[in-house]
């Protein structure tokens, strides 16, 4: 275990070296979304899950990254992952092709980088169509999420 501990935190220190700690991070394309939040990572988590139960989609897991790396004695910022989604929407996605089932649920990641400016990230439904070739027809029905997500924001 120490050894995965040593290696974990070498692993951080390099990514902290290199530079990265904001949105200007490595992009996938136009498929990760990056904005801005006003909240801290609490309150935004809270609002993004208010939000998406509001609609009628099940939240699946609430994932508290930060507290889990303080918990093996490692350092790191707020960061939260919650895996959303709505099982009609998703199950036509994933029978069209199967391996969408890696990028689904949908997730919301808040997190703060370094300057102490929280962010929300998060999947465009055009990943699923370049990725894994899903119909756009199919990832239409996702498009709503995104402005979901940014509008518990406001």
């Amino acid at each position: 275990m120490r050894d995965a501990t040593a290696l974990s935190t070498w692993l951080l220190s390099c990514v902290f070296a290199a530079g990265f700690a904001g949105p200007a991070m490595v992009q996938a394309a136009d498929n990760l979304i990056t904005t801005a939040s006003r909240y801290s990572v609490p309150e935004t988590i809270d609002r993004i899950e208010k939000a998406v139960t509001a609609k009628g989609m099940t939240v699946f897991a609430r994932i508290d990254h930060g507290l889990e790396a303080t918990q093996v004695g490692l350092d790191m910022k707020p960061t939260v992952l919650l895996i959303f989604g709505n099982p009609k929407s998703g199950t036509a996605l994933m029978v069209a092709r199967p391996t969408a089932a890696i990028d689904l649920p949908m997730k919301a990641l808040v997190w703060e980088d370094r300057n102490g400016k929280v962010w929300l990230t998060y999947n465009s439904p055009a990943l699923l169509r370049e990725r894994h070739g899903v119909a756009e027809n199919l990832t239409s029905t996702l498009d709503p999420v995104g402005k979901l997500l940014e509008q518990s924001l406001e």
